[in-house]
Formats: structure tokens, C-alpha cells, sequence
């Protein structure tokens, strides 16, 4: 291990100082109605799984409320059609801690949740998430440990919300580019970026 390497904790609090008593003060064990209007805004989140290898993080987007919260310890997670590789259901299956993020367009701050989630395919279940006439294959089931507001200064350093700043269209690689070079051709990019403009609207459910 490197001699400067961070080992322990403590190390960590000689680094940074105590959090402060707002930071502690402010984790809840469930979700609260200020929770619950958050999410219900949110039309995107990040999903922090771990698996058997490494940890693992899956963009989670809809209309917003596609999160429901069941009850103050529960919510609800459709899971919407994807590339079949499950790699967060399969991680979940194996190991159930899950890290959610919810962001909201335009919001600086955000909103955590830690628990742990549970694969189901109850049809009652499945039946609450209907989306231009399909339904989900699986709901998360999150159990949630803790739920607290997250401060603004990473969206505001990154200044994310910003049109201005909104990369330019050959600044970016294409989905289509990137998959071409990391298979190695087996990926037709140009082929795919045309076709994703028709089918991936077509194909969100």
C-alpha cells in the first residue's frame, strides 16, 4: 500500500474535522413528507449496487414520481427496459445494499437514500407501473435504513443545470462511437447512432 494512503477513519477525521452536528442531526430512518415531495419530483436517480467484484452504478430515469414510496420505509422501483445485462438486479440478488441518488432538473441539492432493495415480480406489484400499455419485468423493493438531503456544492461547482455549458455535439464521443471501438468493430457505430434516433424513443417500454 502507498505511504500516503488514507487506512483509517480516524486518519480521515485528522484530514477533514468532525461533520458537523447539522450533518448527523439531519439522517432520518425513514422517508418524511419533505422526502416524499422530492421524489415524487424526480424524474432521475442513480443506483448504488455492490457485487461479488466491484460496486456498481445504473442511471434510473422516467416521468417524474416513476418512484413510489409505499410507505415511510419502503419504495418502489420499476424496472424499465434496458440491454438485459441486470447488472444491479444480479448484484442486488447477491448482495442486497443498495445507494440511491435523486436528482431534480434545475435543483442544486439532492436527496440519498441507503437500504436494501429485493427483486420482486408480484403481479400486484407489477401492475402499479404501467407505461404506454407494458409493464415492468421487476419492481425493487427498497427497505430503507436512511434517507437525509444532500448539500449543493457539487451541482453548483459543476454548475450542471447550466444550458450554457451543455457539451457540444462533436465534442462528446457517440454511443454509437464508443461501442464500435470497445468491440472491437463488432458494433457498426455510424449504423447504430442512425438507428438509435427512431428506436430508442420506440423503445423506452
Amino acid at each position: 500500500m502507498a505511504p500516503h494512503t488514507v487506512r483509517t477513519a480516524r486518519e480521515l477525521y485528522g484530514i477533514y474535522g468532525e461533520p458537523l452536528e447539522r450533518s448527523v442531526r439531519k439522517q432520518l430512518d425513514h422517508i418524511d413528507e419533505y422526502c416524499r415531495a422530492f421524489i415524487a419530483a424526480s424524474p432521475f436517480l442513480i443506483l448504488g449496487t455492490q457485487g461479488p467484484e466491484c460496486a456498481d452504478n445504473s442511471p434510473r430515469g422516467d416521468k417524474p414520481g416513476f418512484v413510489r414510496v409505499a410507505d415511510p420505509r419502503t419504495l418502489l422501483i420499476p424496472d424499465r427496459r434496458g440491454n438485459n445485462r441486470v447488472d444491479s438486479l444480479r448484484n442486488i440478488v447477491e448482495n442486497p445494499s443498495v445507494g440511491l441518488l435523486f436528482l431534480i432538473p434545475g435543483v442544486t441539492h439532492t436527496l440519498r437514500v441507503n437500504g436494501n432493495a429485493t427483486v420482486s415480480v408480484d403481479p400486484e406489484l407489477l401492475a402499479q407501473f404501467p407505461m404506454q400499455g407494458q409493464l415492468p419485468r421487476t419492481v425493487l423493493v427498497v427497505a430503507v435504513k436512511e434517507a437525509y438531503a444532500h448539500c449543493s456544492r457539487a451541482l453548483v461547482r459543476a454548475d450542471l443545470w447550466n444550458p450554457a455549458l451543455h457539451a457540444a455535439g462533436d465534442a462528446v464521443p457517440t454511443f454509437g462511437a464508443m461501442l464500435e471501438a470497445h468491440t472491437c468493430g463488432f458494433v457498426d457505430g455510424k449504423k447504430l447512432d442512425e438507428e438509435n434516433v427512431t428506436r430508442v424513443p420506440q423503445t423506452l417500454y
